[in-house]
């Protein structure tokens, strides 16, 4: 059995991630960057933008086993059933090869009946990752998609070095907790990492739980990315949120689109349209927890909505399309590179006949699989986005 010796964890080993923020631990990676973490101190977005989905390790090495310590930090809610831990896979030539979980880390214990908000400081952990295979090779250590995590060491049975940029395009996407991966099993099980895979390009994945909102500073926040195709899955956040009547939607998302472009005058731009969700197809938001689900230990949500309101102004998912639809035409009259997904054609009613939402929101694992497939190939194949009517 080979001795494993510490290699310093430093920035450059981590992709994905807008900033890595050196800590009293380690090293914790973020996806959004400071500025923009400063502008709202919103406790979902902060927490969203802390769990580290799409971001990996990207290491060149002849190590057959790798460990790595970590500080997990998850959110627990009091009363509803403990989610299992997130995932790390480590990904040899296309590969996952080996997975782990962390015990223990820091807590945010969340009481849904009063609103109290406990944080507990835990411990690091360590993940074993063995069978990695001999020789030289690029190892991709995926960090897991729904939880924090501070990078304390890394440890491995040869020496470790930063994976060279393959020279591969770059797709940075926004999006949703659908986009963030809710419901995926692991790292890798969630759409965009699937189709990042899939298609052989380099993820920047800003799909932030609860708060794909039309923040202006997010859409800077993109604007500022190197990328070679861009895109953003809107809309459902907004009706969840209750968060504005159809005549502010369109114009708050031109501002986006307009602040995005900016940054990205010539990338293919694609805007995705929510995913079929029946709860908000004809019912406004606030979408909110079951109570009664969480009592028989089950986690769903539901809307909360009047739909005679619709007409007045109140967003559905339906509406939301629509707006969306006839603002990509709108500009498509003078950007010969913005498209239109309708998020049904990524998941839609039969896909949930076959793959029901599992909390009424959120694809489950197989819906994951299947998004990201679709998404591949219609979006980020060889001939470009232009198949995306």
């Amino acid at each position: 059995m080979h001795t494993l010796t510490s290699t310093p964890l430093t920035p450059d080993l981590v992709r994905g991630a807008l900033e890595v923020q050196e800590t009293e631990r380690g090293l914790r990676p973020h996806r959004l960057p400071a500025w923009a973490r400063e502008r709202h101190a919103d406790a979902q977005m902060l927490q969203a933008q802390s769990h580290p989905s799409g971001v990996h390790l990207a290491l060149r090495t002849r190590a057959r086993v790798i460990e790595l310590e970590a500080v997990a930090s998850r959110r627990v809610y009091v009363g509803a059933p403990a989610q299992p831990p997130g995932v790390y896979e480590a990904e040899v030539g296309g590969r996952v090869v080996a997975s782990g979980s962390l015990q223990g880390g820091d807590q945010v214990r969340v009481d849904l009946a009063t609103g109290e908000v406990e944080h507990v400081r835990g411990f690091p952990d360590t993940v074993r990752l063995a069978g990695l295979g001999g020789g030289d090779k690029d190892v991709r250590i995926w960090l897991p998609h729904n939880e924090g995590c501070e990078l304390v060491s890394l440890r491995a049975d040869a020496p470790v070095e930063a994976s060279a940029d393959g020279g591969r395009r770059v797709w940075l996407h926004h999006g949703s907790s659908i986009s963030q991966g809710s419901n995926a099993e692991t790292p890798t099980g969630t759409w965009p990492v699937r189709a990042a895979r899939e298609a052989g390009v380099d993820l920047v994945n800003l799909g932030l739980s609860g708060s794909a909102l039309l923040d202006p500073f997010v859409a800077r926040a993109l604007a500022e990315v190197p990328a070679d195709v861009v895109s953003l899955e809107l809309g459902i956040n907004v009706v969840n949120a209750d968060l504005m009547r159809v005549r502010a939607f369109a114009p708050a998302v031109h501002g986006f689109l307009d602040t995005v472009r900016q940054g990205h005058p010539y990338a293919p731009l694609v805007v995705v349209s929510p995913l079929w969700c029946p709860m908000h197809e004809q019912t406004p938001g606030p979408g909110t927890f079951d109570t009664e689900a969480l009592a028989r230990g089950q986690v769903r949500f539901r809307a909360t909505g009047d739909p005679g309101k619709v007409a007045a102004g109140r967003l559905t998912l339906q509406v939301v399309r629509r707006e969306l639809a006839q603002v990509v035409a709108q500009r498509g009259e003078c950007d010969a590179h913005l498209y239109y997904v309708d998020g049904c054609e990524l998941y839609g009613p039969g896909d949930h006949q076959r793959w029901p939402l599992p909390d009424r929101l959120h694809p489950c694992g197989q819906a994951h699989g299947a998004i990201g497939a679709r998404f591949a190939e219609r979006v980020l194949n060889a001939q470009g986005p232009s198949s995306a009517g």
